[in-house]
């Protein structure tokens, strides 16, 4: 079977990514075709084939994948895919517009239909600063991007969803099925050993982790630690870095960059993992959770199908920090099984998403076949 594999860029090394470093676990010698890569930052994938495109001398300039969004639809259908009999793309942009040979099945593991096009489009013109004079020749942009991820459905045999909440999208969006295949959490999670009670754990803290963009809604947590006076550990960079660390008060700690090796440790000695975000899905309470650490989350998105409430987690209704502090309020008086909550993780390990994804790729080329 001659397989590729299909991302949509490839700067740094988050949730999609993981997924991608999944694939490349299970078919090591498959290429990984892309739009731009970064190059010595994507941890367990620097090692594999990846294969650019002309927007990479671009991207080696510009040092931003987003201000190439526009090229990157022509530059993902300008891949030759002819030599391959099976095509696995992992997809939330442009990923799975590209064209297979008639003779592949093409099956695209959806994170979500292209969220600057369709649900995201003013958080995108205001995250990355478009100029008022730039916004209606960028919305026009974007409503040509539209029309575009609609087509390339087509060029999908099989879609598989990462949550109902992503399934459910791409019903409504694409007039597509999908099955629901939750990401993978890596199996190192399990490992350190859980701490007999986290709220006595020395100088214990309420921990977030992820880019520091706003829609992520870190200040929502940051305003809450400082009127609340609880410590707050925020890992992560990105470009709302600076004014988070301004809004910080002294309870509040910003680590920046984490590595990957020090993430179980940093989830194990958390009190409780704070997500104010609304997600698609989302791997980082599942790593949370398999640390034995407890969520506290929006109830929005995929942590619905990550997280039991009252059992590995608890649930707030909006994004205030009315609502967190009460939240918080009820996780104070709640009673939490460490053990438990990693059991319940078991069932999204690295090893189970690998089994899920091969049986789904198996069964759609044998479809294809018949």
């Amino acid at each position: 079977m001659r397989l590729a594999i299909i991302a949509d860029w490839l700067p740094t090394f988050g949730g999609a990514e993981h997924v991608i470093a999944e694939f490349h676990a299970l078919w090591p010698e498959a290429p990984i075709f892309t739009t731009v890569a970064r190059h010595g930052h994507l941890g367990p994938l620097d090692q594999a084939d990846i294969r650019t495109n002309n927007l990479q001398t671009w991207y080696r300039l510009l040092r931003r994948h987003e201000v190439l969004l526009p090229w990157m639809p022509r530059t993902i259908e300008a891949i030759d895919l002819r030599e391959f009999d099976v095509v696995v793309s992992s997809s939330h942009a442009v990923a799975k517009g590209i064209i297979p040979p008639s003779s592949a099945v093409h099956v695209c593991y959806c994170h979500t239909p292209m969220r600057y096009a369709w649900e995201m489009e003013e958080e995108y013109l205001r995250d990355f600063r478009v100029p008022h004079m730039l916004r209606r020749a960028v919305k026009r942009t974007l409503k040509q991007l539209r029309r575009w991820d609609m087509t390339t459905a087509k060029r999908v045999d099989r879609f598989l969803a990462n949550s109902k909440t992503t399934q459910e999208r791409i019903s409504r969006v694409y007039g597509r099925e999908s099955t629901v295949i939750p990401p993978p959490v890596s199996d190192r999670f399990f490992l350190p050993p859980i701490p007999d009670n986290q709220s006595q754990i020395p100088n214990s803290y309420f921990l977030a982790i992820g880019r520091l963009v706003p829609y992520k809604r870190f200040d929502l947590l940051i305003g809450a630690a400082n009127a609340l006076k609880f410590p707050l550990t925020i890992a992560g960079t990105g470009r709302d870095f600076s004014r988070l660390k301004a809004l910080a008060g002294p309870t509040v700690q910003l680590l920046g960059f984490v590595p990957d090796a020090d993430l179980p440790e940093l989830y194990s000695h958390a009190r409780a993992l704070l997500l104010p975000q609304i997600e698609d899905a989302g791997v980082v309470p599942l790593e949370a959770q398999a640390c034995g650490t407890p969520v506290i989350a929006l109830r929005r998105g995929g942590v619905l199908d990550t997280v039991r409430k009252d059992v590995t987690g608890i649930f707030f209704e909006e994004q205030t920090v009315a609502a967190l502090q009460e939240a918080l309020g009820r996780f104070e008086r709640a009673a939490f099984d460490p053990s438990a909550i990693r059991e319940h993780a078991r069932q999204f390990s690295s090893t189970r998403f690998r089994e899920r994804i091969l049986s789904a790729v198996q069964k759609s080329g044998q479809y294809n076949r018949r």
